[in-house]
Formats: structure tokens, sequence, C-alpha cells
């Protein structure tokens, strides 16, 4: 199926990325979020980048221009994906959410339409068992920051039709992305490693194996990670991360999941990682800076 319309549920960090990236591969594409201020921001946030890029001369403002004029700013949902070929949810991680919303999506997207959501961990059964249409249903996670990460994990049900699983990779390939596939499993394939190194990095800085900084230059200098454990838990949100690993944690009845104390403290403390300012490190200069994981 060609793919000519595209709308984004939800423009936080992730959906305002995604929209991006689909209107950069020329789609005509519709970001929607059901709160005014959270839409504003969404768009805000996909132009500063473009207007960056073109600061470091990596885009040109004809092509900021055209993209632009791809991308459309949607309050009404069912306005949103009226008539689009591929829909993209990029909502909060939690089931309830994400199975009202894909209600909603199977009653008002056209009946062509494939519903992809960006989860990270989440059964993309359970979200797929909300429509009439599990067959197109398929998980898409994206990874952060969207624009510039290559990767795309394809989730499959024993339901997703295989002109499903086609028409999300000719779609990633459009995006710019390196699609593979994975069964639809608690974690997936890269959230299942990547929340067990991250929280095994933890371990061992509340055991004082190491620094956070040291921990971390050890696998980006050690084993060629772009970024190391902690500072990626930072990124990706210490709450996240926690919450991934106790869905594997019931998941699998298997206590190796358990999030560690420390991470459950830091969460509690609201210490969420660079999206609040501090987390492990702290981010308040825009860099990673060690704290002291003892104080508010």
């Amino acid at each position: 199926m060609s793919i000519e319309r595209v709308a984004v549920i939800g423009a936080g960090t992730m959906g305002a990325g995604i929209a991006q990236v689909c209107a950069q591969a020329g789609w005509d594409t519709r970001l929607y979020d059901a709160f005014p201020d959270g839409l504003e921001r969404g768009m805000d946030r996909i132009d500063a980048f473009w207007e960056k890029g073109i600061a470091r001369g990596k885009t040109t403002p004809e092509q900021r221009e055209t993209w632009s004029a791809n991308l459309a700013a949607v309050s009404d949902l069912a306005a949103a994906v009226a008539d689009v070929d591929l829909v993209i949810e990029a909502v909060p991680e939690l089931p309830e959410l994400k199975q009202q919303i894909f209600a909603q999506l199977d009653e008002l997207a056209p009946p062509h339409a494939v519903l992809g959501t960006n989860t990270s961990s989440l059964s993309i059964t359970d979200i797929a068992a909300a429509t009439n249409r599990p067959d197109q249903v398929i998980g898409m996670h994206f990874f952060n920051p969207v624009p510039i990460m290559k990767l795309l994990e394809l989730v499959r049900t024993p339901s997703t039709s295989e002109e499903t699983i086609a028409t999300a990779e000719v779609a990633g390939a459009a995006m710019g992305k390196t699609t593979i596939l994975v069964k639809d499993v608690p974690g997936f394939a890269t959230s299942r490693l990547g929340v067990v190194l991250g929280n095994e990095a933890i371990r061992m800085l509340a055991d004082g194996v190491a620094s956070a900084k040291d921990i971390d230059t050890a696998m980006v200098l050690g084993y060629k990670h772009p970024m190391g454990p902690l500072a990626l838990t930072d990124l990706v949100g210490l709450d996240v991360r926690r919450d991934i690993l106790l869905n594997l944690q019931r998941s699998f009845n298997d206590d190796a999941y358990a999030p560690h104390p420390l991470l459950e403290r830091l969460v509690n403390e609201g210490r969420l990682g660079k999206k609040v300012g501090k987390g492990i490190y702290d981010w308040s200069s825009g860099h990673a800076e060690e704290t002291n994981l003892d104080e508010d």
C-alpha cells in the first residue's frame, strides 16, 4: 500500500519527532494532541529542530519551507485521521489509554489504514484487541531523538498481516530508518536488553563500583556505545525505564527485572532525568554533570 497521508497521535517528545520525520518523508502529515498547549509545544519543537539545522548548515531554508508545508497541527481527532493511510500513536505508556485511543482510531480511520503504536514494551496484541482490525495493527517503536536515531523496531503480533508489515517497512525506509522485525514479547528486543543494562549500571553506581561518568565511559569507549547506560537512562526517563522493568518483572514473574531501589527512589523524588533537569546527572547546564544523589 502506498502512503500519502499520515496522522501522528500525541505531540510530546516522541510524537513531535515522528511527525517531523513523516513531514520530511514528503507525506501530508497531521499532528494531533488532545491538549492545545501540548500541540503548540510539539509544533514549536519541530520548528526549533529545523531552525537549528539551518544554523548548522544541515538544512536549507527551502527544505524547511517544504517540510513545513507538509505538516499541520490538528486539534480534532476525527479530522486528523479522516483520510489517512497510516496512523502512528505516540501517547504516554499507559495500556488503558492506548486501548481507548485505538478503539477510537478503529472507528474514525479509513478501513484500509494501518494503525501503528509507538510503545517500548507494552503488548501490541492487547492494544490491537481494542480494534476490529488486529491484522492492521503493528508496533512501531521509534527511538529518541527520533529525527536522529536510525532504528525503527517493528513488532508483529500473531494477527499482523504481511501487508501491514510491508507497509510499515516501506514507511520506515521513507523516514530514513533501518527496520528490524520482532515478535510481540515483553520488552521486544531493544527494551528488554536496554533496561537490564541500565538497571545493572544503577546497581553498580549504588554499590560504589565507579562514578556515573566512569561507568558510562566504560561502555562508550570499551564497547563503542554512543552513550553510556546512565546518561541514556536520564535521556529516556527514569520513570519510563522503571515502568518497563516492572512490566518485565510481572510478565516473566522474575525478580531479576526488579527496578533497583536507587532507581525507585529517584523516581519517587521526581528526579526523572533530562526532561526535568535532574536525574542520575544534573542537566541544568544542558549537559550531563555528576551530582550528589543523596540531595533532593
